[in-house]
């Protein structure tokens, strides 16, 4: 037989073959199918010019059709052919529902440390075989481009965006603290120190953030120049050099981390605008079920998310 010959059997013949094996008949494996017999007979002699055997006896009469040495041997695989194109099938279909498949997410330190495990551990609860596919950068514009070149399907970003193919929905308004040495000067305040004080202080500070950035920008704006004597993107590095006295910081309340009493939190209450998360997309392209849900599911975690760091 040569092997060119197969090339025009499609599924439907082997289903044929198969129905004709579990019902003895062609009339009742025409039934089964939803066929007429002559459709059904039609498709055995096809099968059978192109693997080049007779692959059913026909007895005639009353007498159950059945299948010779090699319909049995072409019916093995023809029972697996169809099995993995029911689960081709199966599987389609609960990608098209979201329930498999990649999922590709774009985060940043903060949230993969706060809101991540909790976020990821419900939505495989709810979507088992969807692979969520994680990538994490310490720059805003990293993750959006990432978005722009379809790298990731989502990415938490914050807003506002700078990129304009991008959509998002505001997650958490995560509000500026002041992390101070328990020892400073500027502890034990009833009211938080003015931009211009903190200025005076060695500032423990961030490398490339929007951020650093938008602190850098509002104490110019108080009239002061920041002394930054550090700079890193390691949310725990901030927290550690301060609670050694190195300096202070102003960091969202979303990178802290559990305190151990070496040093003091002072919410900054409106002298620092908050940092806005969200969570974006490419808005030219199609978003599975699954990515809108991982949004729904971060948009109800944020609603309730506690942002109390335990002392």
């Amino acid at each position: 037989m040569e092997p060119d010959r197969l090339l025009g059997v499609e599924l439907r013949h082997l289903l044929a073959l198969q129905a004709i094996a579990e019902h003895g008949s062609f009339g009742r494996a025409a039934r089964a199918l939803g066929y007429t017999q002559s459709a059904v007979s039609q498709q055995i002699a096809f099968l059978e010019r192109a693997v080049g055997e007779k692959l059913v006896e026909r007895p005639g009469g009353p007498r159950a059709v059945s299948l010779t040495e090699a319909g049995r041997l072409l019916l093995r695989h023809a029972e697996a052919i169809v099995a993995r194109m029911k689960a081709a099938q199966a599987d389609l279909a609960a990608f098209a529902e979201g329930a498999a498949g990649p999922l590709r997410v774009g985060t940043y330190q903060s949230v993969s440390a706060r809101l991540l495990p909790t976020l990821v551990r419900r939505f495989k609860d709810e979507f088992p075989m969807v692979d969520v596919q994680l990538s994490e950068s310490g720059l805003d514009d990293e993750l959006e481009a990432g978005l722009e070149r379809g790298e990731v399907d989502l990415s938490f970003v914050m807003l506002p965006l700078s990129q304009v193919p991008l959509e998002a929905v505001e997650l958490l308004v995560d509000p500026y603290v002041l992390i101070i040495p328990a020892d400073s000067p500027l502890a034990g305040r009833a009211k938080p120190p003015s931009l211009r004080e903190i200025a005076k202080q060695p500032l423990i500070g961030y490398r490339q953030c929007k951020s650093m950035a938008a602190i850098e920008t509002a104490i110019r704006r108080a009239g002061a120049d920041p002394r930054v004597v550090f700079r890193t993107d390691d949310n725990g590095t901030v927290q550690g050099l301060v609670g050694a006295g190195v300096g202070v910081a102003l960091v969202p309340r979303l990178t802290l981390q559990p305190l151990d009493g070496s040093l003091e939190v002072i919410d900054m209450g409106d002298l620092l605008p908050p940092r806005l998360i969200g969570i974006a997309w490419h808005r030219d392209r199609y978003r599975t079920p699954a990515a809108r849900a991982f949004v729904e599911m971060a948009r109800e975690l944020c609603a309730t998310a506690s942002l109390e760091v335990a002392a």
